[in-house]
């Protein structure tokens, strides 16, 4: 694979999504929980994905139970969780592993694209991979990193606002 447009991922109602729909999209994608220290990131992710989608960015969320076992819903319990506390409509996608033989392929390529202070593994819940509008990935946040901090990249990658 040499895109993020090369993937498919399941949605979180089970459709298969193709990720080459966001071609010429900027992309930021996120592993997420729903019972993690770092889960009130999801406000700011949703901040982002509102107020840049115009401007041609998309927020991906991949529910991960690795680690800590902090995402142990369904895909109906994820869902609710992140819509009623989080308002979030950006994307989200089927439960998926991100480290290990069970990585999902589009884990497995984005960490050989950008390593993290762990090397080739994903640290915690809400590493964020931000990708490009050519499908590559541009940089790779460590989950501490604050959604609204990313803001500056990508204001240097979107065109401007109207």
């Amino acid at each position: 694979m040499r895109s993020l447009h090369d993937f498919t991922a399941e949605t979180l109602a089970g459709e298969q999504r193709d990720l080459g729909d966001y071609a010429g999209r900027t992309v930021l994608v996120v592993n997420t929980a729903s019972r993690c220290g770092f889960t009130p990131q999801l406000a700011g992710l949703e901040e982002l994905h509102a107020e840049l989608a115009d401007r041609g960015l998309v927020v991906l969320g991949f529910p991960c139970n690795q680690f800590g076992g902090q995402e142990p819903g369904d895909a109906e319990e994820i869902g609710d969780f992140c819509h009623r506390n989080y308002g979030v409509s950006f994307p989200m996608f089927a439960k998926v592993e991100v480290n290990g033989s069970g990585a999902h392929p589009l884990y497995r390529w984005l960490k050989q694209q950008k390593r993290g202070l762990l090397g080739g593994r994903i640290a915690w819940n809400f590493t964020k991979s931000l990708v490009g509008p050519d499908g590559q990935v541009v940089k790779r946040y460590a989950p501490a990193t604050d959604p609204a901090t990313i803001r500056a990249d990508l204001e240097t990658m979107l065109p401007p606002g109207r």
